[in-house]
């Protein structure tokens, strides 16, 4: 077989085996044998072996798994991946279709249907039909590149029949089924199982060798898309069929709703109906139907006002107290944590349920030894609801807080209109490794390989005490440590040294100054532009801020007036940290800046600029660069290919450049 024959033979094999693939995992319904299925795959390996260069990215030989990774590229969602707002009963979705209907100023409105997968949330990037990239969500904004992973999910088509550019968004989960021969094989190789299905799917594509995912059985359901050239459909039911028609996995339990009445008659079948399916679910999701009137209601900063999803009744189950623990966090604050005889509540294994402090503890009543119900509230975090009097006996006393911190000793204080005892010690052991796991942090400094065991192995081995310590890390010392390697111990001096470079926000957020979250870190930063600046602001100067209230800025002027923080940051400068802002400084863009006040679009495909370029080069000129069309857009960059959005920017009278005329309007030229 010479090479023009072999690329004609792997060409039909890659239609026969993907055209099995899709029979078999989304449609359930095989046209073949599994041998026949193996012999076509390892005829087709056989050629790709003798022909290395004809090997693609869209080959279901691909599925199996690559070379291990040394780690997780990050990827930057163009379309940031939003959570969504909660509902938890009847009344809340009524009140979300009431806050939509005035929104739209409409007296009904049709909303889609959809089960909440109890997974990953993961983004697919196709280039010309071909998957490119898959994402974790992350924080929304920034994930992390795990397409090696999600190739061996054999529900995720490697080849579409569209060509323009499109990413979709989905749940990757695993099966019931394929959880417990997970578990079953786990414990017979003396490996601690997983707590879940949600878990088990977690830690399967967040493995670094790609072949230990393939093994895994993961499943996806497709329910959205992020960014599309050309889609030209007007609603998010027409979006779900042709995903299905493309190829894709959707769930088949969704349904389009004429009215809030419907949307509830849906939810109520499925809490009643969610432990018939084969995967778990932990609520359902609610969307407007119309995608016109999604983008009239727009997005707060954290969620779409046109979704919300209902969480399923929290369940609950009875079982035995045996100790209550007490734990400092990085604040101070002394919480109670029960500690349980183990329970199967909502799919996992419960022994540690939240008391959150010393009143509630004496409102319930609760004491060691007693009986109690325990329910997961949204199925995420347990809590101890209620005490099962009637089994009590007369050895169980009332639980009493102690005087002193369990960590380092010193006097617990009650803050004034705080209900929680507070350690006031700022050298206290506990606060000082609690503080030290916040600032690794993936919202904060993100240092990849600087989990909280890590953390915790490092202070335990006295080798931090303080934020600056990370920072002074020595790889000889770091090579005794148990499971540290010299592969391991450089990539986490090279993550600590790369996070020397992050933007002041990042830093801000993660020295825990209290009442600063990262949103109001990010303000500040962009604000100031520096430390040295906002170590020096006034209290009247942080509250001239919109969004710092009176608090907040109380809690950052004392924040910065201790000594020992000031020593910190020089510590911090000293070693090469930077304090200073690398976001865009609007306060140097003119006013007659080309773009200035200006909001853009981008669309097509690019020639001269990627994306970013282009995206990076027109925010610093003042303008703001928005992924949809509306009657706010200004302007709108059409590149190659360009669909909807150029439609509906001709419609609208909105302004239509080429990629030329921005070249020229970048480079300073004149029209």
């Amino acid at each position: 077989m010479n090479q023009e024959q072999a690329e004609k033979r792997l060409q039909a094999l890659r239609e026969e085996l993907n055209q099995y693939n899709y029979e078999y995992h989304v449609l359930d319904n095989p046209s073949v044998s599994d041998f026949e299925y193996d012999q076509k795959m390892k005829e087709l390996q056989e050629i790709e072996k003798s022909y290395p260069s004809l090997v693609t990215p869209d080959s279901p030989s691909q599925r199996v798994g690559g070379e291990p990774l040394d780690a997780f590229e990050k990827v930057n969602h163009r379309v940031p991946m939003l959570s969504l707002g909660n509902g938890f009963n009847e009344q809340d979705l009524r009140d979300f279709d009431r806050r939509v209907r005035e929104g739209l100023n409409k007296t009904h409105v049709d909303y889609v249907c959809e089960l909440k997968i109890d997974g990953l949330a993961v983004s697919l990037q196709y280039e010309d039909g071909v998957f490119v990239q898959g994402a974790t969500r992350g924080d929304g904004t920034t994930g992390e590149d795990i397409t090696s992973n999600l190739r061996t999910v054999r529900s995720i088509p490697l080849k579409i029949q569209d060509t323009n550019p499109i990413e979709v968004r989905g749940e990757a989960f695993m099966p019931q089924e394929a959880f417990v021969s997970l578990n079953q094989a786990r414990e017979e190789n003396g490996d601690e199982p997983f707590a879940n299905p949600r878990n088990a799917a977690a830690g399967s594509l967040r493995q670094l060798d790609p072949k230990i995912a393939a093994k895994r059985q993961l499943d996806i359901f497709l329910y959205a898309v992020g960014e599309w050239e050309s889609g030209t459909l007007t609603t998010h039911s027409e979006r779900l069929n042709y995903l299905e028609n493309l190829g894709f996995k959707t769930n088949p339990e969704w349904r389009k709703c004429e009215g809030i009445d419907e949307v509830i008659e849906y939810v109520d079948k499925w809490v009643e109906q969610r432990a018939n399916l084969s995967y778990d679910i932990d609520g359902i999701v609610i969307k407007v139907d119309d995608l016109d009137a999604q983008e009239q209601l727009g997005f707060t900063a954290k969620s779409p006002r046109w979704a919300i999803a209902y969480k399923f009744p929290a369940e609950e189950a009875v079982t035995k107290l045996t100790d209550i623990e007490l734990s400092v966090g990085r604040t101070g604050v002394v919480t109670p944590t029960a500690i349980l005889d183990s329970v199967k509540v909502a799919g996992t294994t419960v022994q540690r349920a939240s008391l959150h402090n010393e009143d509630l503890i004496h409102e319930k009543d609760i004491r060691i030894g007693d009986t109690v119900v325990i329910k997961k509230a949204g199925d995420i975090i347990p809590e101890v609801v209620r005490v099962v009097e009637d089994t009590r006996s007369e050895e169980q006393v009332p639980f009493s807080m102690p005087n002193e911190c369990p960590s380092c000793g010193s006097e617990l204080v009650r803050l004034e209109e705080e209900v929680a005892l507070r350690c006031i010690n700022p050298s206290c052991p506990a606060q000082l490794k609690e503080g030290l796991i916040h600032f690794v942090s993936r919202p904060a400094m993100n240092i990849d390989g600087l989990g909280e065991k890590v953390i915790q192995q490092l202070f335990r081995e006295e080798l931090i005490a303080t934020i600056a310590d990370l920072y002074r890390l020595d790889r000889e010392e770091l090579l005794q440590l148990e499971r540290m390697g010299e592969k391991s111990v450089t990539n986490l001096l090279g993550a600590i040294e790369q996070s020397k470079e992050n933007s002041l926000e990042r830093l801000l957020f993660g020295l825990g100054i209290r009442y600063v979250g990262s949103k109001a870190a990010t303000t500040l930063a962009a604000h100031f532009e520096t430390m040295e600046n906002l170590q020096q602001a006034s209290f009247e100067d942080l509250l001239a801020i919109d969004e710092i209230g009176e608090k907040m800025a109380d809690s950052i002027v004392r924040y910065f007036a201790d000594e020992r923080v000031s020593e910190l940051l020089d510590e911090l400068r000293a070693l090469g940290l930077n304090l200073t802002y690398k976001g865009m400084n609007t306060s140097e863009i003119s006013e007659d800046a080309i773009f200035s006040g200006k909001t853009v679009v981008l669309t097509g495909k690019l020639a001269i600029y990627t994306r970013q370029e282009a995206k990076q080069r027109i925010e610093a000129l003042g303008g703001t660069v928005t992924g949809s069309v509306s009657k706010k857009t200004d302007v709108l960059i059409a590149g190659e290919d360009a669909g909807s959005k150029l439609d509906k920017a001709e419609k609208l009278g909105v302004e239509v450049w080429d990629e030329e005329r921005l070249q020229a309007k970048l480079e300073g030229e004149t029209e």
